[in-house]
């Protein structure tokens, strides 16, 4: 590996985990930011929707504003470079826990992976297109 492909590896781990806290930390901006303006992005694997960031997030924030805590876990990420694009694949595993009107706590597990393409813009790398690839649903507490 030369220079240049580890400091795009490196950039694209960086953009991945990116995505996971935005997501976590409701940060709607940086959200947007992990993506290209017209990015496609396919979630339709645990029923949601297929679309570009703004539709994403439109779908996403009420379900996470609902949640008492969401912890979005990325790993077991390769990549494969070439040039200016590259295809990413990682593990995921989602948990997501709400609460009952008493305040019982209830965390359902997903696990998936996601495959994307990511392009290098003046910005960095981002990701021009996301599917989620649904793995498995389990309920813990």
């Amino acid at each position: 590996m030369n220079l240049q492909e580890i400091g795009d590896r490196l950039a694209i781990n960086e953009l991945l985990a990116r995505y996971c806290h935005a997501l976590d930390r409701k940060d709607w901006p940086a959200f947007r930011a992990v993506f290209t303006e017209n990015a496609r992005i396919d979630f339709t694997a645990f029923g949601g929707p297929e679309g570009n960031p703004a539709e994403l997030e439109a779908f996403l924030a009420p379900i996470l504003d609902g949640l008492v805590a969401s912890q979005h876990m990325v790993s077991t990420i390769i990549i494969d470079l070439d040039g200016n694009e590259a295809q990413a694949r990682s593990a995921a595993i989602v948990p997501m826990t709400s609460a009952s009107a008493e305040g019982a706590e209830q965390t359902l597990l997903n696990g998936l992976w996601y495959e994307d393409r990511l392009v290098r813009t003046p910005a960095g790398w981002r990701i021009a297109e996301r599917r989620q690839v649904r793995g498995w649903v389990a309920m813990a507490g």
